[in-house]
């Protein structure tokens, strides 16, 4: 049986430090009172101060935690991107080589279909379709020297499209150029692959350059002539005008001295380029001859 400790009688006419009974600590009067109401309030802010600054750290360090997280995923998934990659590199070398080599061998494989002209080839080309396109080329090349030959030969006009004549112009110096290069490839008979095809390409680009030129030399006119010859040029153009109309010889042998002593001085002037055929023709009607 537990022994109950006995308790001493209070007393109460006593007031400890605590005041009355150990509660008020002291302060049993009103400026007491307010004092225990100041103490408690300065003990509420420790308090809430000290939940505060717990509640905060906590979240700091958690803060804290999510950005190491962070860091530590982008580390690890960066050295795993890495990884493989060099692993890769291999493989991908290998695998756009095998690429390379298909491409190789379907390249191979269709030049080797163009080239065979054995029998029982059934993609093999038609013997006539390159002499066709050859004769077309042949054609289309007669008709352009023609009307390069009528140019230079009729001073007229050289005269009234002098850039067709002169060569530096690049529009003309490209179609001389092309002109040549296809002439170079002209023969009278077909001359089987692989010059037909030669011949075929220099036609049209020349066909094109002579275009070119001609649309050029029509722009430029007398635009690249002085202003002070352009009267000249004038002249000669009426002088072969009557030369080649007039019903009279004499009227017309005169014309034509009177045009070539003209055309000596602009050429030797540099004003325009008269080519050696041009001038043959006007020498020929000089001396007598009948125009064509």
């Amino acid at each position: 049986m537990t022994r109950s400790r006995p308790r001493r009688p209070a007393d109460r006419g006593h007031l400890n430090a605590y005041g009355r009974h150990g509660h008020g600590r002291g302060y049993s009067t009103a400026g007491g009172t307010a004092v225990r109401e100041t103490h408690c309030a300065e003990r509420h802010d420790r308090r809430r101060e000290r939940r505060m600054r717990r509640r905060h750290g906590r979240h700091g360090g958690n803060v804290l935690m999510v950005v190491l997280g962070a860091f530590l995923a982008v580390a690890v998934v960066t050295g795993v991107v890495v990884w493989a990659v060099v692993k890769l590199i291999p493989y991908l070398f290998l695998a756009a080589l095998l690429a390379g080599g298909v491409v190789l061998l379907r390249r191979s494989f269709r030049r080797s279909r163009a080239v065979d002209t054995g029998p029982g080839t059934a993609s093999a080309p038609s013997p006539e379709v390159p002499l066709q396109a050859w004769r077309r080329a042949k054609a289309d090349f007669d008709r352009l020297r023609v009307e390069y030959s009528a140019h230079e030969c009729d001073p007229m006009q050289v005269l009234r499209r002098p850039a067709l004549s002169d060569v530096s112009v690049p529009s003309t110096a490209r179609f001389v150029d092309a002109f040549a290069e296809a002439q170079s490839l002209d023969t009278d008979n077909h001359p089987g692959a692989p010059y037909d095809a030669a011949f075929t390409v220099a036609v049209a680009k020349a066909s094109r350059a002579w275009q070119a030129a001609l649309d050029a030399a029509d722009r430029i006119r007398l635009s690249g002539v002085p202003t002070h010859e352009r009267g000249s040029i004038e002249r000669v153009l009426k002088l072969l005008t009557t030369a080649r109309d007039s019903d009279s010889e004499h009227e017309r042998l005169v014309a034509y001295s009177r045009a070539r002593s003209e055309l000596d001085r602009l050429d030797r002037a540099g004003v325009v380029h008269l080519p050696r055929t041009a001038r043959a023709a006007v020498d020929e009607a000089a001396r007598g001859a009948l125009p064509g």
